[in-house]
């Protein structure tokens, strides 16, 4: 059992607010700026998550980001993908990360506030998905690192898309703008920037106000499918990653 007041301050790369009414607000940042993703992100959100789920004084999670990006940007601090150990590290990081998310037994309401061009798995185990119409989406990081995108995008983006559009989607680098994704059924509503949390929280009051149980209970059937298919899938995917990661190390050493 987690208590709010214990991990409410722990994280510096995640901003925690709560209201009376158990709205838990996770607003990523880098010194109150935009995020920079990195290893030690990495490490972090998989506790943060694990904690948010061990609290059951929390009954809505609203997660979004902080300057004018949800996360679009990533530095290579703290990873360390071409050693055994260090990939260790990432692999279960990475297996732990998603399930926690699953293991937060209360609905969870992403509000973008920008692109999201990492990580985009995260908001794919929301609930309900609000967006500006600067968001967009993309799977930028795995090209550019030349490892294999593993690590759950490719098991939850062929689960929303269809499987044909969402291997297109990472295979192509595709950028699906807020419209768009929409229409694909990614993004229930597209609202004005100065409005985005406004919404969020009006959206989490009126699912606060539900029975615990009830919400509780409804998202645990929500995600029943979406637990099978990562606990399924993650460990293997993040293996075949862990290969392409050992080969571009091989490379690099001898160029």
């Amino acid at each position: 059992m987690s208590i709010f007041a214990n991990y409410a301050n722990a994280f510096p790369n995640a901003r925690l607010t709560r209201s009376e009414s158990g709205v838990l607000e996770i607003a990523f940042h880098t010194d109150g700026g935009k995020l920079i993703f990195n290893g030690h992100t990495h490490e972090q959100f998989t506790e943060l998550f694990h904690q948010v789920g061990e609290d059951a004084d929390n009954r809505v999670v609203i997660l979004t980001g902080s300057g004018d990006a949800f996360m679009d940007s990533i530095a290579p601090d703290g990873f360390d993908f071409f050693s055994p150990r260090g990939y260790d590290k990432i692999f279960r990081e990475g297996r732990k990360i998603l399930m926690n998310i699953l293991d937060i037994e209360v609905p969870m309401i992403a509000a973008l506030n920008g692109p999201v061009l990492l990580h985009s798995e995260y908001v794919l185990l929301c609930d309900i998905v609000l967006a500006t119409p600067d968001t967009v989406f993309q799977d930028m990081p795995h090209k550019a690192f030349g490892i294999a995108p593993n690590d759950g995008i490719h098991l939850l983006w062929p689960e929303v898309l269809g499987s044909i559009r969402g291997r297109y989607f990472i295979l192509t680098q595709q950028k699906i703008g807020a419209e768009e994704a929409k229409s694909l059924g990614v993004v229930n509503e597209i609202v004005p920037a100065d409005r985005l949390l406004t919404r969020a929280r009006e959206l989490a009051a009126s699912i606060a106000a539900q029975p615990p149980l009830t919400t509780k209970y409804t998202r645990i059937g929500f995600t029943q499918r979406l637990r099978r298919i990562v606990d399924e899938g993650i460990g293997y995917g993040l293996a075949l990653e862990g290969i392409t990661a050992a080969e571009v190390a091989r490379a690099s050493s001898a160029a």
